[in-house]
């Protein structure tokens, strides 16, 4: 049987070990009965266990010869392949505006970009999970006061809580990554609004992130470029004295706010 030669512009890694397939596959059962989207199924390896579950299944696929082999060697699937770029996609189509699960082997390189993705649409996706390099994977499920929480874990956890199911090694794939993957799963939590301005919020965590070794009272003076700054009493607070990865998700919020008074 003919397979696919991995392409390193797409950054494909084959995974090889049918076991770890079964195991991811086995994660979308948190949120049963929703369709399931499979981002990257290269050959269809993860595929063949997600076809098993009773609901429907959709693939989208950016490689011309990885559709070839799965419309070859899943034919029930064929109707349900999407040749295409995820993050190009409008994801309200995909199921007719119905709800879905987000799967996959996700490439390395697009990995955060699929996540931001989520994030825009998600009230269509009350639940992600799948593999990606470890190093992310621990950013987005890391807790404040941790080396590895940053932008990702914010702006994740402020609307999913996230969960770092297990660690995959580098042997098990075609060909072996530079790095060790994991697996996680994101279930939407119950947070409609967060009580502040979004765009604001999305702005606050990001500049404060790019500073992240110093103090909030001296990265936070970037919002303030080309305006006048606040008075000493908004950098004399305690929170001014935090560095970024102190604060929760909840401080955050309050930090925004407390921006958007002075904000003009």
């Amino acid at each position: 049987m003919k397979t696919v030669r991995p392409k390193k512009n797409l950054g494909q890694h084959f995974l090889t070990d049918l076991n770890i397939a079964r195991r991811i596959a086995d994660t979308v059962d948190a949120c049963p009965s929703v369709p399931v989207l499979e981002v990257g199924p290269g050959m269809g390896v993860l595929t063949q266990y997600l076809m098993q579950k009773p609901r429907k299944l959709k693939v989208v696929e950016l490689d011309k010869e990885s559709v070839s082999y799965l419309e070859e060697n899943y034919p029930a699937l064929k109707d349900n392949i999407i040749y295409g770029d995820f993050l190009q996609m409008d994801l309200s189509k995909v199921f007719e505006g119905e709800q879905f699960v987000l799967t996959g082997n996700y490439p390395y390189d697009i990995s955060s970009q699929i996540f931001f993705k989520m994030l825009d649409n998600r009230e269509l996706i009350p639940c992600c999970t799948g593999m990606i390099q470890r190093e992310v994977a621990e950013r987005i499920t890391s807790a404040p006061g941790n080396k590895a929480y940053g932008i990702l874990s914010v702006l994740i956890q402020a609307w999913y809580d996230t969960e770092y199911l297990f660690t995959v090694d580098e042997n098990v794939f075609n060909p072996p990554p530079k790095v060790k993957s994991a697996v996680i799963r994101l279930t939407r939590n119950s947070v409609t609004d967060l009580g502040c301005d979004e765009k604001l919020f999305k702005r606050v965590v990001k500049t404060v992130f790019n500073q992240r070794r110093k103090m909030l009272r001296v990265s936070v003076k970037q919002i303030f470029a080309g305006q006048e700054m606040p008075d000493s009493n908004f950098f004399n607070t305690d929170v001014m004295t935090k560095r970024p990865e102190q604060l929760s998700v909840s401080q955050f919020v309050e930090l925004t706010n407390t921006i958007a008074g002075y904000l003009k």
